[in-house]
């Protein structure tokens, strides 16, 4: 019997789910969680430099996003001085670096996927 199928459900904070793939699809799944995640894996980044690295996310989007991961423990917002303009970074916690390795196995499948079946475009290409 696999572990994650022991009981009937799995249970994380007060969240219940059917199975341990749908609560980590519910912690990082969804079109963007785990590529604001993919950006922040290597180092510390400002709201505005998401922005930039991903462009097609709207503000909003990447807002609440960004809230989501806060809340779910696997990112880290920090704010730096008392007035206006303050300095806000994100950054992963201790709990989103462990989904890591996940990411780059990920990332890994994506690129193979592409090079045997798609195509890498440059930008203004598509």
């Amino acid at each position: 019997m696999k572990t994650e199928c022991i009981g009937d459900h799995v249970k994380l904070k007060d969240k219940s789910y059917p199975c341990t793939v749908s609560l980590t699809m519910d912690l990082v799944g969804g079109k963007w969680k785990a590529v604001i995640l993919y950006h922040l894996k290597d180092e510390v980044k400002r709201y505005s430099e998401l922005r930039k690295e991903i462009p097609s996310i709207t503000e909003m989007t990447l807002s609440l996003q960004l809230k989501q991961l806060e809340k779910d423990g696997l990112v880290s917002r920090k704010v730096y001085g008392k007035k206006p303009p303050v300095k806000v970074v994100y950054s992963l916690t201790d709990f989103g670096k462990s989904f890591v390795p996940v990411l780059e196995a990920i990332t890994q499948w994506g690129n193979q996927v592409v090079s045997e079946k798609g195509e890498f475009l440059t930008n203004g290409a598509g």
